[in-house]
């Protein structure tokens, strides 16, 4: 009997757009020998299932089914591609917690604390795990721009604390420029954490469950054409995404067992995809996404297809993982 699966997209953030175009790809690579896929787009205005025609049908959210020619359709397991809120702060995976629906993704706790920057750097410092030298702020809370200073030099990196796609984010160089970067983070979330710029080479690491397995894939070297990996370095062709990149192998070990270190200490299901900088030879962990971008562009797949696994089945180990 073939599962029926609500492959969810869209989200309240942002990044809705690149979250649909996820979800898009993982419905046409979905096994449909295995799955009886839906695309359903989950909006602030509507949650809908979209059939081929385009056609809609309102999700029902008591229950999270849909109705379709007086037949009801229910759901064995969700594959959540949603970027942002509230499909990667754990809203949604506690929504289906509570129903009993297995997801993809991490569960709730996980998903609501890799989503806040500070929260997850700050426990995984407990760890040894480093970070770049920061500095929080809350919206209302009074901008000193010296104290920033003293604290993470000059240039830093201005980031909306909630937000993924490099929306909220700025490179800034001079004092006079903090608080026009600050308001930029704001737009995106009402918590800003400011970091101290690291030079040096920029990797992704992707750990995934696969057939059972905690799996580390080939790591991606980010080289961008733009001051930094930003919305139109990451899609719009403003970068290279080098995988396998061009470590030394000392360096691949480290950053590997980091990364999966981290995935373990969090309890982590599902995908992770997280960023370092490697300071000579050192990685300083950025954060982590634990619903990365699953377009056949997107680094999680790049790296999925340097390791020999097709997006058919990266996309269905998740689903029977979920089921498991």
């Amino acid at each position: 009997m073939k599962k029926n699966i609500a492959i969810i997209m869209g989200g309240y953030s942002s990044e809705y757009q690149i979250s649909l175009k996820s979800g898009n790809v993982v419905y046409e690579y979905l096994d449909k020998n295995l799955f009886n896929p839906y695309r359903i787009h989950i909006l602030e205005e509507k949650w809908v299932y979209v059939d081929e025609n385009q056609a809609e049908y309102p999700v029902n959210k008591d229950d999270f089914t849909i109705c379709i020619a007086d037949k009801m359709v229910q759901f064995d397991c969700v594959f959540n591609a949603i970027h942002g809120t509230p499909g990667e702060d754990g809203l949604m995976q506690a929504y289906f917690q509570l129903l009993g629906i297995p997801q993809t993704s991490c569960d709730y706790y996980q998903a609501a604390l890799t989503f806040n920057k500070r929260d997850l750097l700050s426990v995984l410092k407990a760890y040894n795990i480093p970070s770049a030298a920061s500095y929080y702020l809350n919206q209302g809370d009074v901008i000193d721009e010296t104290a920033i200073i003293e604290k993470v030099g000059l240039p830093c990196f201005v980031k909306a604390n909630k937000a993924g796609s490099s929306f909220g984010i700025s490179k800034v160089y001079k004092k006079e420029a903090i608080a026009a970067a600050i308001a930029n983070a704001y737009k995106e979330d009402d918590e800003v954490i400011i970091e101290a710029f690291l030079d040096g080479t920029e990797v992704s690491v992707g750990v995934i469950k696969y057939k059972g397995i905690t799996k580390v894939l080939p790591i991606t070297e980010i080289v961008t054409e733009n001051d930094f990996f930003d919305y139109e370095a990451k899609y719009q062709g403003k970068s290279q995404e080098i995988t396998p990149a061009r470590i030394s192998p000392e360096q691949e070990k480290k950053v590997s067992e980091i990364a999966k270190k981290a995935y373990d200490i969090l309890k982590m299901k599902g995908y992770s995809r997280s960023e370092f900088i490697f300071v000579d030879d050192q990685p300083y962990m950025l954060e982590m996404n634990t619903t990365p971008g699953l377009t056949t562009e997107s680094i999680l797949p790049q790296q999925a297809k340097e390791a020999g696994i097709s997006l058919t089945d990266l996309f269905g180990s998740a689903i029977e993982e979920a089921l498991r």
